[in-house]
């Protein structure tokens, strides 16, 4: 390079951006497949594929002795995963705990961490050796089953995916996070999934919903319950994409006399116990459990979680959704299928696809090995046919070997041998003499041989292979199978059952019936039992009463402002009626500036008309107004110094407004539109003032009002044929006998 190119000093200039971005790209690449995603033909991901091969390469057999995992640990990040040895620690802990494995990889032993989320023991006291599943997944590593590559410092070699005798991605499972995707399997039965590869080989063309048959869904290490409906698992399982609700599992215990408690022997995947216990008691502290008196963990071995009912005659069922409502005894397990097709390309693929890859890559390791073998009889045929022209020519070969300078080459010329053949002879040793057999030696030339015409049959038909592939799925099926310890189903299925959130919001507390006050400054309170006199009631100073109406602990009330806005708050939340009450604005986040203007009980199936100052309103479904949040719904859309006014039931078919100029109009109600928010549209037009107030009614029943002393009146529709019109007119001066007040008189929502 010249020296003019060189820029002066010595500092290259590069453009950031670009820099930036092909520094992220290799970074992203490099966490997506080498640290994030598993592979789908071994569902492993790097690190543990790293851990399974060094455990193997220290003969850590299933059945040989134990090593430290610290010698684990050490050979993995010296040789082939240059990363902390925590990290790999705790890789190789996870791969040994049979609450988080399905089939665990590792038999560790010493303090491996518990459920209550406790950590291992650190790697220099416990020990590991390889399971019987992982030793399914080695198997045929020394066969050249699969590609090895160099590690990172070219010194050792390492496989590039596992042979993989085991359906590992699905059956175990996997989760990781890398840049802009992620994966979450959650573990199955290998035998629901043998029997699936089965049906696939038999029919490849198999739509999702036939493999279902045989895949019922998760089955997880921890058991519990799946709570999903058969069309959610379909789409789930086609498209590689959904979730699973997962109950704990739980029995109600006789304790005679009729009392009973609750046990949970079950919890959901990937919930730590402790925690959940702590939650529900913070719950409990709360007041937000009423059902429930008390819970302990009287778990061993086994989980076993008392929860004791408020009283005997709890509902168990109510009982327990309201704790899968609030608490981690229901959990939601996501599906997202996002792993290595062939080790190269991360995509999302359905359980067809998974499994077909899976397939794919137990053939091609069965043709690998099936060559690797033939090469092996070949190379034995060779000198098996040497070792016999030795054993029919022994002494004149003994004389080469002792006379000749060249030996070798005078055995190869002699004899007509290979090079292989004359090196074999030349290696035997004088004690194999005694046993080179002519009976023995074309014994096992004959066994080889017909094993090679075999091994050739297998690689000239894929149908053979396949038909080999299938004995092999069939006999892990059978050591997996529902009938062993370790195979059998541990995730059961139940319906959940619908209650109604009415139905745990009334189980959640006690029926009692209440008084509601609400005072003319917004202070509410409840007494108890409905009481008719209320004379007696004190209020502070300057205050007095403004609403009282009859409800129980189970209702919810809604609050309507001035603002437009409807809040909800629970009968059961109100304070006792010893005091004057709480004003509600502290209750529920009430804008400043903004006064109540009625106070009733939710119900659900009714309609209201809402009416602000201007004489705009409209019709809106009572269940689409309640609130779950302090905040409340904005319903009616107000602009200062505008306000809303008026709240009231639509039953009937008629609506009477009147305003406060003394003018009256009727119209149908069909006239007014139903919205969940807005302005709404103009029931009646002023010159000058507002409305006064407004009143449904039924046709039929005619219009009815009350006068000041209590007197009711009432008009048939023919008698206020005059006061008739659409809506939007100015309406005239009302009948006689209307109040001066210019109100149809008191009504309760």
């Amino acid at each position: 390079m010249g020296n003019e190119l060189i820029p002066p000093g010595g500092i290259e200039p590069i453009n950031l951006r670009e820099a930036l971005e092909e520094r992220y790209l290799a970074y992203a690449l490099s966490t997506i497949m080498h640290r994030a995603l598993p592979d789908v033909r071994d569902g492993l991901k790097p690190v543990h594929r790293r851990l399974l091969y060094a455990m193997r390469l220290l003969k850590l057999d299933p059945g040989a002795g134990f090593k430290k995992c610290a010698r684990v640990v050490g050979d993995v990040i010296g040789k082939y995963h240059p990363h902390g040895d925590q990290a790999v620690y705790d890789a190789l802990v996870r791969l040994a705990q049979d609450f988080a494995q399905r089939y665990p990889l590792v038999d560790g032993q010493g303090n491996f961490g518990n459920i209550d989320g406790d950590n291992a023991a650190a790697m220099r006291y416990t020990e590991a050796r390889l399971t019987e599943v992982a030793r399914r997944l080695l198997d045929g590593l020394d066969e050249n089953a699969v590609d090895f590559r160099e590690t990172y410092d070219g010194e050792e070699r390492e496989p590039v995916v596992l042979p993989a005798g085991f359906p590992n991605l699905l059956a175990n499972g996997s989760s990781g996070i890398a840049v802009g995707m992620a994966t979450s399997i959650p573990p199955h039965n290998a035998a629901e999934l043998c029997d699936a590869a089965l049906h696939l080989i038999k029919n490849p063309r198999a739509e999702t919903s036939d493999l279902l048959q045989f895949v019922k869904g998760p089955d997880f290490p921890t058991g519990g319950l799946l709570v999903d409906d058969q069309a959610g698992l379909l789409e789930a399982y086609e498209t590689g994409r959904g979730g699973f609700r997962v109950r704990a599992r739980w029995e109600v215990e006789d304790l005679g006399r009729g009392t009973w408690q609750v046990i949970v022997t079950e919890i959901p995947y990937q919930v730590q116990k402790s925690r959940l216990i702590e939650k529900i008691a913070e719950l409990l502290q709360a007041r937000k459990l009423p059902l429930l008196d008390d819970i302990r963990d009287e778990s061993a071995e086994d989980v076993r979680v008392v929860l004791v009912p408020r009283s005997k005659n709890v509902d168990p069922a109510l009982l327990m959704e309201s704790l899968f409502k609030l608490t981690d005894l229901e959990s939601r397990f996501s599906l997202n299928m996002n792993v290595l097709s062939r080790g190269r390309v991360p995509m999302v693929m359905g359980l067809k696809q998974a499994l077909q890859e899976w397939l794919e890559h137990r053939k091609e390791v069965l043709v690998r090995r099936s060559e690797y073998r033939l090469g092996q009889i070949e190379h034995r045929l060779e000198v098996l046919e040497g070792y016999l022209v030795a054993y029919l020519n022994l002494d004149e070969v003994i004389r080469i070997i002792r006379e000749e300078d060249d030996a070798k080459a005078e055995l190869i010329r002699t004899f007509k041998l290979t090079d292989v053949q004359a090196e074999a002879i030349l290696n035997m040793r004088l004690r194999s003499l005694r046993k080179l057999e002519e009976m023995e030696i074309r014994k096992e030339h004959q066994k080889l041989t017909e094993e090679k015409a075999e091994l050739n049959a297998l690689l000239g038909s894929e149908q053979r292979q396949w038909t080999r592939i299938g004995k092999e799925v069939t006999e892990i099926g059978k050591a997996f199978g529902p009938d062993t310890e370790l195979g059998k189903r541990r995730t059961g299925f139940a319906e959940a059952p619908n209650h109604d959130v009415g139905d745990l919001h009334h189980a959640m507390i006690e029926k009692e019936p209440v008084t509601i006050i609400v005072s003319e400054k917004g202070w509410i309170r409840a007494l108890k039992g409905h009481q008719q006199d209320l004379s007696t009631l004190a209020f502070k100073q300057g205050d007095k009463l403004k609403i009282s109406f009859f409800a129980e602990t189970t209702d919810k009330l809604l609050v309507f402002t001035t603002g437009g806005k409807i809040y909800t708050i629970g009968a059961d939340k109100l304070p006792g009626g010893r005091g004057h009450g709480e004003p509600i604005r502290l209750m529920v986040d009430m804008e400043e500036g903004q006064d109540v203007i009625d106070v009733f009980v939710h119900k659900p199936g009714r309609r209201l008309l809402v009416i602000s100052s201007e004489a705009r309103g409209f019709l809106v479904k009572e269940a689409d107004v309640v609130a779950n949040t302090r905040k409340g719904k904005q319903v009616l859309n107000v602009t200062l110094p505008e306000e809303a006014r008026l709240c009231v039931a639509a039953d009937g078919d008629f609506v009477a407004v009147i305003g406060e100029n003394r003018k009256l109009l009727v119209f149908p109600l069909a006239q007014i539109p139903e919205m969940t928010r807005g302005r709404g549209v103009r029931l009646q037009r002023f010159r000058d003032g507002g409305i006064s107030d407004a009143l449904v009614f039924n046709g039929s029943e005619g219009l009815t009002w009350q006068d000041s002393s209590g007197r009711s009146f009432t008009r048939t529709l023919e008698d206020l044929a005059d006061w008739r019109g659409d809506r939007a007119q100015a309406g005239r001066l009302p009948p006689n006998g209307f109040p001066r007040s210019n109100s149809f008189g008191k009504r309760s929502l």
